[in-house]
């Protein structure tokens, strides 16, 4: 994702026509583009960025390897990935597949299946900085003063001078900057830091909650809109 909350794309061919076309195809959606000639520079690319997208002229076993690596990513998050490839080539690992010869039209009905995928996935792992003051209860009962300072639909960071064990459950409630009611959480901390901070996987919510957040994540997490209808 760039600065201005485009998402960004890493196209793979050497290919100057293809290029062109899926280029044009994603500046419609608003996607940001770095171009790699071959997969093993791209091996390196993806490594060290931030892609959203991944497009992949299919060469063969070049493009298995960089497939390999991208799914082997120490990443949470790993991109989506659009193979271009001959009728009857099988990509096994791809989320989406575009088949030769490439349009305006059929690159703009695969990308769209893209573009949803990321979108989905932006909206499911993004997190929000909150720095909210809490007070948690354990499992036990105890009572753990806590500030909450980054929250997502799957997860949330806190800070407390309490010491935390990795397993423990927390619940607490937390008033969301322009909602109108508190949400209820419960949370298993699942990683801690000497420093006292803490990250959480969300265990449950009841369902009001739930669409609360949900809402309230929604609006924290736009991206730049598309130049055409999707």
């Amino acid at each position: 994702m760039t600065p201005e909350m485009a998402f960004e794309c890493l196209l793979v061919s050497q290919d100057p026509v293809l290029f062109c076309t899926i280029s044009k195809v994603l500046r419609n959606f608003s996607i940001s583009v770095d171009h790699c000639l071959s997969s093993s520079k791209a091996r390196d690319v993806v490594t060290r960025g931030s892609h959203d997208l991944v497009v992949i002229d299919w060469e063969g076993d070049a493009s298995s390897e960089l497939l390999i690596a991208i799914w082997n990513l120490q990443k949470k998050r790993k991109p989506t990935l659009l193979a271009i490839s001959g009728d009857g080539c099988s990509v096994p690992g791809a989320h989406v597949i575009l088949r030769k010869p490439v349009t305006i039209e059929s690159g703009t009905e695969s990308l769209k299946a893209a573009y949803f995928r990321m979108l989905l996935e932006h909206r499911l792992t993004a997190r929000q900085a909150v720095m909210k003051c809490v007070n948690a209860r354990d499992d036990s009962g105890r009572k753990i003063p806590a500030t909450i300072t980054d929250i997502g639909n799957r997860g949330l960071g806190l800070s407390s001078k309490e010491k935390l064990a990795i397993g423990s459950v927390l619940s607490f409630s937390i008033h969301l900057r322009e909602t109108s009611m508190p949400v209820h959480i419960q949370a298993r901390v699942v990683w801690t830091r000497e420093y006292g901070t803490a990250g959480c996987e969300i265990l449950g919510m009841p369902p009001v909650d739930r669409d609360v957040l949900r809402d309230w994540l929604k609006t924290k997490t736009q991206v730049k809109k598309p130049l055409i209808s999707v």
